[in-house]
């Protein structure tokens, strides 16, 4: 409806019916101070200037409608600013607006004419230009960056402000080559960051990138090479794309580069590109008809109509990018419209070239011949071009600028000498600003913070919508409902080398792609720190983590616990064992005049149950957290008791084999010294040694309290480190020969028929000494060490039940089941003589006289 009403106002005003207009002597008004114009207001075709052989001048046959409505902008502004009372009161602004043609060699000779000094056209060489006072005092302009980076360097000598509506390389920005440089749109830095933050989001990370064979281009693709390896994400194919009249051999890298995207997984191409190399390479790639894809726009040709009218453009696939976000503009087309009026109206016409005469046209050529025979259907869909405030505001910058420099205010402006191009770059440096809708301002690098809107191109013949799907205001925020892609159920597209990981997985890299890779799942011991790690981590030593892990957890001590099912059962086992020791000592003590218990000892039998009751308690020392007082403890308190209950046995067998295999006299003499006083020296002996072992252990060798973070999966495991098994060893050593010597005592000797034979009984003591023992080397040696502690205790404890079953138990049998056998001649025998005579004869051959009168009670083994 907007088209018909324009095309209607168009038919009355009677423009564009071949009456020329003078809309280009509009390109240029007389002030107080004059700005500078850089506009692309024609292109000189697609041949370019690569066949220019002479330095003449050049003709721009094409005409752009937008370089038009930019100049119009800038036209717009000075008139308000002129208008107005705020900025410059009583100063009036001049324009001096010139065709760029898009191209660095005709922009060149207006910028030359800006830098001739005021009322000339030459330009003096001098040594000291502080004085120097150019022809205008600022320039807008141009709108690319290949065609800034030319300029820039003569107006930086010059030190004379420049700022451009348009030019977005990131190499502008360095203010030791471009120091008078300063722009109204955003680096390409700020559009590359958007372009990564999107791909990220979206999950992107196996993409192409393609730019245009010009500054453009390049730079956008370094800079977006750099900014997406530091996301992770990696370009599967890159390549630069001719400018338009480029040779064949060009054009068939450009083929071999959409074929290997086209053929690979790649779903997504970010193209940096300008509209005409843009709508070169869509041309080839639907002609080749290449499957679609998701094409991220730069913003140099994401709303170019060239791009957009292609024929066959909506097969290419799902189109977006960012656009930088402007303020509205809602005089414009109105003022548009104005200019166009006046330029159709002849005696407005006159009055210009009356007060205008156009000298510098000898110079730099005509303005804009086809502006003059424009209508305003030709730029009516370019009315709301993002790049129109950009120019705008442009001029409010150096308005700015000057009005501080100038030191006005609302009053007006103190008289003072012509302020120069290098005193008005001092005031622009980090200046802030407003233009009508929007305050900007400028940053050391002469860049200004605006913020963007991601674009979608939405397709309604014949030409697509720009739909809004999200912003980047520093973070991108997308609106995913509002996306459309060209895939079947409108399903996002996926771009990947490699699936993602699962949690508790790392990337395994294949090949120079950090994109393609196996997924690792990380072992026992380790997490995944970040979801994009290369490695796994490995917890810390008081730390422990399961397979595929995220995090590690802080490892429990470990030691021999009270409540553990099997420390209760050996304290169970403790309780029988120490109940079997008291009931055996309660015996032993009320009959401790009786025959038997005076065979078996008497207080030494006595003193050899208290020592085991000693050896059972000492197992208390083994469950519980470790101490160092504990771990010293443990083995002399289980040895020492141990040592004198076996030294009183060893006594027992002393006094068996003296009596049943020595002769009668060396029996008499040793008889009374192993059952006097005497014999505790024995017992005595045997412990001090056994006390020296273990001195020598604790001193030499000291068991410590270590902690092993390692031996145990989720388990700290706290234990009493033995730093030396032969000293170890060694503290057992007395009681294995305490042991050894009863065995071999009392295996030799024979019973008397009709007598106690205690040598049996003593032979099976040892025997369940050295089975357990022996067993526990073995068992000890093999079995984890965090049940070290369990198997000592349970070794401690059947020891002493072995002797008790089979020395101890089967004498308090007999006090409490066969009294009667309780006699002298029974355990004591009737004399030496006798005794002798019936247990020392080898062969055993006579035959007792006194059988009627024994006991029918056979003695217990």
């Amino acid at each position: 409806m907007s088209g018909l009403v324009l095309l209607g106002v168009s038919a009355l005003l009677g423009l564009g019916a071949g009456a020329p207009l003078c809309l280009s002597r509009q390109l240029r008004m007389q002030g107080d101070y004059m700005l500078g114009g850089l506009f692309p207001l024609g292109s000189v075709g697609d041949t370019g200037l690569g066949n220019r052989t002479q330095p003449n001048t050049t003709v721009c046959t094409r005409f752009s409608s937008l370089g038009l409505l930019w100049a119009l902008a800038m036209k717009m502004a000075v008139e308000e600013i002129n208008r107005g009372a705020t900025l410059l009161p009583g100063l009036r602004l001049g324009y001096d607006i010139f065709d760029t043609c898009s191209e660095p060699a005709v922009a060149m000779k207006p910028s030359l004419m800006f830098m001739t000094k005021a009322g000339s056209r030459d330009i003096a060489a001098y040594c000291d230009y502080t004085q120097y006072q150019p022809r205008v005092l600022a320039v807008i302009g141009p709108h690319s960056s290949e065609l800034a980076l030319v300029t820039g360097k003569l107006f930086g000598f010059f030190l004379m402000p420049q700022v451009s509506y348009g030019a977005t390389s990131d190499r502008l920005s360095n203010r030791e080559a471009f120091p008078s440089f300063f722009r109204t749109v955003p680096s390409d830095r700020v559009q590359v960051t958007a372009v990564v933050e999107l791909l990220h989001t979206l999950g992107w990370n196996w993409v192409a990138a393609v730019g245009s064979d010009d500054e453009y281009g390049r730079q956008g693709l370094d800079l977006f090479s750099s900014l997406a390896n530091a996301r992770g994400i990696c370009i599967a194919h890159e390549g630069l794309v001719p400018l338009p009249g480029a040779q064949g051999l060009r054009l068939g890298m450009v083929r071999g580069l959409l074929h290997q995207v086209n053929q690979s997984s790649v779903q997504v191409v970010v193209l940096f590109s300008s509209a005409r190399t843009a709508h070169a390479l869509f041309s080839y790639s639907i002609r080749s008809r290449l499957s679609p894809k998701v094409w991220v726009a730069s913003e140099a040709w994401l709303t170019s109509e060239l791009v957009m009218t292609l024929p066959g453009m909506a097969q290419v696939g799902t189109v977006l990018g960012f656009l930088q976000r402007g303020a509205p503009m809602p005089d414009f087309s109105s003022y548009v419209q104005t200019c166009l009026d006046l330029a159709a109206d002849p005696a407005f016409c006159a009055s210009l070239e009356a007060e205008q005469p156009g000298l510098e046209e000898h110079v730099v050529g005509p303005r804009c011949p086809q502006c003059d025979h424009v209508s305003l259907e030709n730029v009516s869909t370019g009315l709301l071009h993002y790049q129109t405030f950009s120019a705008y505001a442009a001029v409010y910058s150096v308005a700015q600028a000057l009005h501080r420099t100038l030191l006005c205010n609302a009053s007006g402006c103190p008289t003072q000498t012509p302020v120069r191009p290098w005193q008005l770059l001092e005031n622009m440096y980090n200046m802030s600003f407003r233009v009508p809708g929007l305050p900007l301002r400028f940053d050391a690098s002469g860049n200004v913070d605006m913020d963007y809107d991601l674009k979608m191109w939405v397709w309604q013949d014949p030409t697509p919508e720009l739909r809004t799907v999200g912003s980047f205001t520093g973070h991108l925020q997308l609106q995913l409902a509002q996306m459309c892609w060209h895939t079947p159920r409108n399903t996002k597209p996926v771009s990947q080398c490699s699936r993602q990981c699962m949690e508790g997985q790392v990337r395994h890299v294949k090949g120079f792609h950090s994109c393609c890779y196996d997924c690792v799942d990380c072992k026992s011991g380790s997490y995944q720190r970040n979801p994009d790690d290369l490695l796994c981590t490995p917890c810390d030593q008081d730390q422990w983590s399961p397979d595929r892990s995220l995090r590690c957890f802080p490892r429990r001590p470990k030691f021999l616990k009270w409540g553990e099912p099997a420390t209760l059962l050996l304290l169970v086992l403790l309780g029988l064992a120490l109940g079997l020791v008291l009931v055996a000592l309660g015996l032993f003590i009320r009959h401790q005049d009786s025959p038997l218990a005076q065979a078996s000892g008497g207080p030494r039998a006595c003193f050899g149950l208290a020592c085991l009751g000693l050896v059972c308690l000492s197992v208390l020392l083994f469950p519980g957290q470790p101490s160092p007082a504990r771990c010293l403890a443990q083995q002399p308190l289980l040895h020492l008791p141990l040592t004198g209950c076996l030294s009183t046995l060893f006594l027992q067998a002393a006094e068996a084999f003296v009596e049943l295999e020595l002769p009668p006299r060396w029996a008499d003499r040793l008889r009374s010294r192993l059952r006097g006083p005497r014999a505790w020296l024995v017992v005595l002996l045997a412990m001090l040694v056994e006390a020296a072992l273990c001195t020598w252990y604790l001193v030499a060798f000291p068991p410590e309290v270590v902690t092993d973070w390692r031996v145990l999966p989720t388990e700290a495991l706290v234990h009493c480190h033995v730093q030396s098994w032969v000293s170890f060893g060694l503290v057992h050593t007395p009681n294995m020969v305490l042991a050894f010597l009863c065995f071999l005592g009392t295996f030799l000797t024979h019973g008397q028929p009709g007598r106690y034979n205690g040598a049996r009984g003593l032979t099976f003591t040892m025997l369940a000494y050295f089975i357990t023992w022996i067993s526990f080397v073995p068992l000890f040696a093999n079995v984890h060490v965090a049940y070290q502690p369990a198997v000592q205790m349970g070794t401690s404890l059947l020891c002493a039940l072995g002797i008790l079953a089979t020395f101890y138990l089967p004498k308090c049998y007999l006090f409490l089941q066969q009294p009667e056998s309780n006699t002298p001649e029974f355990f004591l025998g009737g004399g030496p003589g006798e005794a002798r005579g019936q247990g020392g004869s080898a062969g055993g051959e006579e035959t007792q006289q006194k059988e009627g009168t024994r006991s029918s009670v056979t003695s217990p083994q």
